[in-house]
């Protein structure tokens, strides 16, 4: 039974379905679009440059708080797959404690309760609202990410993704995207491959529209905020 308490069956099922859904629709490369090449980047530039103030004033607030707690560094740096598995350093405000251990489900996911007592008091916060993940604007601006796409994949997986899978990686990772803004947590791992790989072949002005929308549902709802119990 998977962390989310669904069983094998009804699991193969949502993947079975998910798999579907990709292949009607994976002819329309929407990654080849104009829009997704040229419109969409400048977008993310002009968007993220003004936005920029207010998260220089949420990093600098969030960043004592984290420096009050256990006097630990204010980031967090992760190596993530980027486009055609070119390699990134990723940024976000650290949630966890430093030196803290490396836990991850069956499936490859990262273990993530509630009740993980890696994770320190602000971080619970900063995970819930998603605050953590603001300083990935640094990495939008860099060319590293968009604002929406692809969740991005840590260095160490590079060699699990199945054909279809690798889809995903036809575009920038995003800070948000279809499956964390529809699912968050609430998915197995190739399940969130399929569905981002189906969004690169998908990728439109309006869905970046939904998502983003949807983003901010499911963040002010906190919905699916755990993969595990």
């Amino acid at each position: 039974m998977s962390g989310s308490g669904m069983t094998k069956t009804s699991v193969n099922n949502k993947i079975s379905d998910i798999e579907k859904q990709y292949h009607r629709t994976k002819h329309k490369k929407g990654y080849k679009r104009l829009y997704q090449i040229v419109v969409k980047r400048v977008i993310d530039i002009v968007l993220s440059l003004i936005v920029l103030p207010f998260v220089f004033l949420i990093i600098i607030f969030v960043g004592v708080i984290i420096k009050i707690e256990d006097q630990g560094p204010i980031f967090y740096h992760s190596m993530r797959l980027g486009i055609g598995f070119k390699e990134f350093r990723m940024m976000k405000l650290r949630s966890m404690k430093v030196d803290a251990p490396d836990i991850r489900n069956d499936d490859g996911s990262t273990f993530n309760s509630e009740h993980d007592s890696r994770v320190t008091k602000i971080g619970h916060i900063l995970r819930k609202t998603s605050i953590d993940e603001i300083p990935q604007i640094f990495n939008v601006l860099k060319g590293d990410m968009s604002i929406i796409g692809p969740r991005a994949g840590d260095v160490e997986s590079k060699d699990t993704y199945k054909d279809d899978e690798k889809d995903k990686l036809l575009i920038r990772p995003g800070i948000t995207g279809y499956a964390q803004a529809y699912y968050r947590n609430n998915l197995g791992v190739r399940e969130k491959r399929l569905c981002d790989a189906w969004y690169a072949h998908n990728v439109s002005f309006l869905l970046d529209i939904k998502i983003f929308i949807k983003t901010i549902q499911t963040v002010l709802k906190q919905e699916n905020v755990y993969t595990n119990k």
